[in-house]
């Protein structure tokens, strides 16, 4: 196909001693004695997870994995956009494009792109099967370099619909977390003619609620405003900095990887399942390191927190309301209250589960792929 191109992963050898050298000289910082989590990734949790990203973890079997997904590179508005692309052996399979977020990439689609593409050879009905597209988002893993200034939601959302049409994909759904949960449902409004669904989870976005919309709330749902209020007092440092200073930040992230991946864990260990202790336990931790070093070898420490620059920057509009039908999967740390949704979308699906996470298509894949699946079978 005309612009585009195929790629494969293939990290040179001295990439990868680079790492193993900087990991053994790492210098570490004191911890305080009994604050666990509170103030931080401990000391002694990332060091052991360190000696394992060192002595056990295999990059290049993870490499191996990833190729094993038809992955691509083309360029729109003069930014390199990388993607994997994986038909379904299913002809009439509908298209769908999958968008990940922060500290996300996509090793998030690891365990969902096969039940997805290929239903059949995992027991399930064929009639669901998906053509996946999943691009890294611009200034992430392998889309880069960030071209300019200016990717914000709504730009990422427009090469989306390039990108569908470039590949000849006219009718087509979208699902996304985190970013996803955002530039998803943008694509929807940009494209309402094209974009047959969209479902979301892992929101981490809560609007504004008027006082109408709290009144006769469950008990669930109040925890979640309160959750979700505590975020915004505890919880959003990396967002302020990143928002604010992604090039001072960058420094760090971009000469240190044990730097960049406590950057990261933090994350995982406040996002994922509440009923796991630790990051690992939610999700596997290769996976974790695969995700990490992935953003270590390509130097997108720096350029993914881009986007949260560009996000506080963006001129806030009205929001006109989704005429898309929309679907929701609720995980466990998703602040999300359905009558607040239904403010700005179509909302006609809605499942709350009650395990998995933010990170639900690492944590919790079947819950994910299923919801995906009942969403748009009646959609198609």
């Amino acid at each position: 196909m005309a612009d585009v191109h195929d790629f494969r992963i293939n990290i040179p050898h001295p990439a990868l001693d680079d790492l193993r050298e900087r990991l053994r000289r790492t210098r570490w910082p004191a911890g305080l004695p009994g604050v666990g989590w509170d103030r931080g990734v401990p000391v002694d949790y990332l060091t052991e997870l360190v000696r394992h990203w060192l002595h056990g973890y295999d990059w290049r079997a993870w490499e191996a994995r990833l190729n094993e997904f038809a992955q691509f590179t083309t360029d729109i508005d003069g930014q390199r956009l990388h993607f994997l692309h994986v038909r379904s052996p299913e002809p009439d399979a509908m298209p769908l494009i999958l968008t990940h977020g922060w500290p996300g990439s996509i090793v998030e689609f690891l365990y969902v792109m096969g039940p997805l593409t290929d239903p059949r050879a995992h027991g399930d009905d064929p009639a669901d099967a998906f053509h996946v597209v999943a691009p890294s988002v611009p200034g992430f893993g392998f889309s880069t370099p960030l071209s300019e200034p200016g990717w914000n939601h709504d730009r990422i959302a427009r090469a989306w619909a390039e990108l569908m049409a470039r590949l000849g994909y006219h009718r087509y759904g979208a699902q996304g977390g985190d970013t996803g949960s955002v530039v998803s449902p943008l694509l929807g409004r940009l494209a309402p003619e094209r974009v047959v669904g969209v479902h979301l989870n892992g929101g981490l976005a809560f609007p504004s609620a008027d006082p109408a919309d709290l009144v006769g709330l469950t008990d669930t749902e109040q925890a979640r405003i309160a959750a979700a209020e505590q975020v915004r007092r505890y919880g959003t440092g990396y967002a302020d900095i990143q928002g604010t200073r992604p090039q001072t930040l960058a420094y760090a992230l971009t000469d240190s990887p044990v730097g960049q991946l406590g950057w990261i864990l933090d994350k995982f260990k406040e996002w994922t399942d509440p009923a796991h202790e630790l990051p690992h336990e939610a999700v596997d931790r290769d996976v974790l390191l695969t995700n990490a070093t992935l953003y270590w070898l390509t130097g997108t420490g720096a350029t993914s927190a881009q986007l949260y620059y560009e996000t506080r920057a963006a001129s806030p509009g009205p929001v006109v309301r989704s005429t898309v039908p929309t679907g929701v999967a609720v995980f466990p740390t998703d602040p999300a209250i359905r009558r607040i949704s239904e403010r700005e979308h179509n909302v006609v699906h809605w499942s709350e589960f009650d395990r998995g996470g933010h990170f639900a298509a690492l944590e919790a894949p079947e819950l994910l792929v299923d919801d995906i699946r009942a969403f748009f079978r009646r959609l198609r």
